[in-house]
């Protein structure tokens, strides 16, 4: 199987399926149609016309967005629309750095095709020379792709905190990692892509970290997230990456922006180098 596939997976939407979706002028996410029919339940909290959905213009600041969104959320969890509710609440913006225009329930992203971030985390280690990675083994009860491999650390960005503090705070509940070695976690870069699955939509971007660790370090689990973690050598890793889709689907991009950054991927060793490289970076705008 080629590495692209990966990159492909990650990119299998199909936008003429999807209206805009729209805070005043700002698109914020994007809407299946058959969805957006759905919506029409609540005449007084959406808009639509040929342009696409919009929130009704009488919510014009961030506390009356959210909580009328919030409403309509709520009661779609109840009907079993929204799945996997966990109240932590993701800012919704258009851009990473942008004013959240309002706030809404993480479960309910790609519902409304919501943009989110996250931040994940290659933990390594060298052995004379030799590159090892952690690999986690996601709990079989989580809410969303039970029982599959993941990166080291991973989590959703929420509204509230930067990306270097979520980043720490995930790599002790995660992985049990103090957080006097957790603060030598590098930033590395950032990765999109655009998602499809039914009838929901993750045109998300993701926080890339490195964190070399001691070799006599072992992860642990506290959150009740992660199963196991197993060290593998690096080119272990890559033989999984490439015959299986084992690890949950972005997770394959951060392993493969990882191979290119630390040399194990290269132009002469990968004959879709180019096209791997370029198509870490995909969004659905």
């Amino acid at each position: 199987m080629s590495l692209l596939e990966h990159i492909r997976a990650c990119n299998n939407a199909d936008m003429s399926q999807f209206l805009p979706f729209f805070a005043g002028t700002l698109r914020i996410g994007w809407i299946h149609r058959s969805f957006a029919r759905r919506l029409g339940d609540w005449p007084e909290t959406f808009r639509t016309d040929a342009d696409g959905i919009a929130l009704s213009p009488q919510f014009r600041d961030f506390g009356s967005r959210s909580a009328a969104l919030d409403d309509v959320l709520r009661a779609l969890a109840a009907s079993g629309e929204v799945t996997g509710w966990r109240e932590e609440a993701f800012p919704v913006m258009a851009n990473w750095g942008d004013t959240p225009v309002l706030q809404m329930e993480r479960a309910a992203c790609p519902r409304f095709g919501v943009r989110a971030w996250g931040v994940h985390m290659n933990g390594y280690v060298r052995r004379d020379g030799a590159l090892f990675l952690w690999v986690a083994r996601r709990a079989r009860d989580k809410p969303t792709f039970p029982g599959m491999l993941d990166n080291m650390v991973a989590g959703g960005q929420p509204i509230g905190i930067g990306p270097r503090d979520n980043m720490i705070k995930e790599c002790a509940e995660e992985a049990g990692i103090p957080r006097n070695i957790a603060e030598a976690v590098r930033p590395v870069g950032a990765l999109s892509y655009c998602h499809q699955v039914a009838e929901t939509l993750k045109p998300d971007q993701t926080f890339c970290y490195d964190l070399e660790l001691p070799a006599e370090f072992v992860p642990v689990n506290h959150d009740g997230e992660i199963e196991s973690f197993e060290l593998w050598p690096i080119g272990e890793v890559v033989d999984r990456v490439r015959g299986s889709f084992d690890f949950k689907f972005n997770c394959n991009l951060v392993i493969l922006d990882f191979l290119i950054r630390h040399g194990v991927m290269t132009p002469e060793n990968e004959p879709d180098y180019m096209a791997i490289a370029h198509g870490l970076h995909r969004s659905a705008s």
